[in-house]
């Protein structure tokens, strides 16, 4: 009974105390490279899902005596027994050197200069491994690594060895290099083990890290929702805080981070990653006031988590998707708000009132993420529908669904009604009426009734009423 009793709390006492020591090692930092060599028998990474072009750009820089490594999210997916979206190289060739080795190879980049070696439509790209900026003296061509005051990185040029690098790089399951020589996984910053454990790290003092690029915070969130991997505590604490650096970042940069976040198949789980961890705020700062907004009388949210399924949806469908829709989405209640006050204020009709509002978001909004032309014009159009698409009497219904824009905003009006708004029907009709033959929409237009009177067509001036008057002066 006595030992019954001993095993027992035995048993608590030590799962108590490995807990606590899991939690340790979970949170600690890296600092220092160890290096580990995880065979082929172990990592399990058929050949046969590695990209053939990569490989010949590792063989190539091998053969001219340099090192090269199929590196990063490649072999982290494959680990995952994910599809990689692309692979990269990485070597010690200087980017000069590792461009004259490839005839369809450019240098690209000044802040972080890059070689990209082009077969046919295929890229890949080519980094040198990276040192700290304290690690090297100017390279040859004076540009050594530059940081600011605050810390973020504005130089980044500085090289060294695979050591180097694996300290160098974000997060610990993005610093494993492939060998095709040896096809074993060379693992510096234990991110084979943290891999296996699901949980996102990152390398060195976390702060600093997001310091030197705010960028990582939105990677951090990212690689979270993707993985569906928890972020490391120590990597996560200092994100809230250090949020707002994000202003300080390119807003063309932060748009190409935001299709990322919002249009890679996991839309949803990143939004809710952003809210989180006060990421959102930086990149929608409209959007996140009015929904910490007391007076909102609008489906704000369940509208935007609809868009963002929507998406996600159509990704694992493989359908096509635009980034002008998921912004006409998101910025669609922050418009219609500010053009409900241009109508209140300024007697303005609604539709330039609407006009004048979508002006005023957008080009706050692009203060944030800079918005290409090529998609703030349909988002423009997308919301114009939306005013239109009501006004269904005579041959206006037909007439609409003939416009380039009608789909999209057909699909934003049902998202709308779905999400709670609302509007007494409409996006049904519009589905019954898209539908129907010929016979029925007749039907359903006349049911509809005159709505709007039709204006009286101006009576042009007749010749001979002209010769009139010209006669009588």
């Amino acid at each position: 009974m006595l030992k019954t009793i001993s095993n027992a709390l035995s048993k608590v006492f030590g799962s108590s105390t490995e807990s606590v020591n899991d939690s340790a090692e979970n949170t600690q930092l890296i600092t220092a490279v160890e290096k580990k060599l995880i065979s082929e028998d172990e990592h399990k990474i058929p050949r046969r899902h590695l990209d053939d072009n990569a490989l010949k750009v590792a063989y190539r820089l091998q053969d001219a005596g340099f090192e090269g490594y199929l590196v990063g999210g490649c072999i982290r997916d494959l680990l995952l027994k994910k599809r990689p979206k692309d692979f990269d190289v990485a070597t010690d060739a200087h980017p000069e050197e590792a461009a004259d080795l490839f005839r369809r190879a450019r240098l690209i980049g000044r802040r972080f200069k890059l070689v990209h070696v082009r077969f046919g439509r295929d890229l890949i790209e080519v980094a040198t491994f990276r040192a700290s900026h304290d690690n090297q003296a100017e390279n040859a061509e004076g540009e050594q690594g530059k940081q600011c005051d605050s810390g973020m990185i504005l130089r980044d040029n500085v090289y060294g060895t695979i050591e180097d690098d694996a300290l160098r790089r974000d997060f610990t399951v993005n610093a494993l290099y492939y060998c095709p020589k040896d096809h074993c996984v060379y693992d510096f910053a234990n991110g084979y083990d943290d891999l296996q454990k699901g949980i996102l790290r990152m390398i060195g003092d976390p702060e600093d890290r997001y310091k030197e690029d705010p960028v990582r915070m939105l990677r951090a969130a990212r690689f979270a929702a993707k993985l569906d991997f928890s972020i490391e505590q120590q990597s996560e604490a200092p994100i809230r805080a250090l949020a707002p650096m994000l202003k300080r970042i390119a807003p063309a940069r932060l748009f190409d981070e935001v299709l990322k976040l919002l249009q890679s198949g996991h839309a949803i789980e990143s939004y809710k990653q952003l809210q989180r961890l006060d990421l959102f705020e930086p990149l929608f700062p409209q959007v996140q006031k009015l929904l910490q907004s007391d007076n909102l009388n609008a489906p704000l949210e369940r509208l935007i988590e609809n868009a963002l399924k929507n998406t996600d949806r159509r990704l694992a469908q493989r359908k096509s998707v635009t980034p002008a829709f998921l912004f006409a989405a998101i910025l669609w209640y922050p418009t219609q708000l500010r053009m409900q006050q241009l109508m209140k204020e300024n007697k303005m009709p609604p539709v330039p009132a609407l006009h004048e509002a979508a002006n005023q978001v957008l080009a706050e909004q692009v203060r944030s993420t800079a918005i290409p032309r090529r998609f703030s014009t349909p988002i423009r159009e997308i919301w114009e529908m939306q005013l239109r698409l009501p006004r269904r009497q005579g041959n206006r219904a037909a007439r609409l669904m003939e416009q380039p824009r009608f789909r999209a905003a057909y699909d934003l009006l049902l998202l709308r009604e779905n999400s709670g708004e609302d509007l007494g029907g409409l996006s049904q009709w519009w589905t019954d009426f898209q539908n129907a033959n010929e016979p029925s929409k007749n039907s359903m237009v006349k049911s509809l009734g005159k709505g709007d009177k039709p204006r009286k067509p101006r009576r042009r001036r007749s010749n001979s009423n002209k010769s009139r008057q010209e006669s009588s002066q």
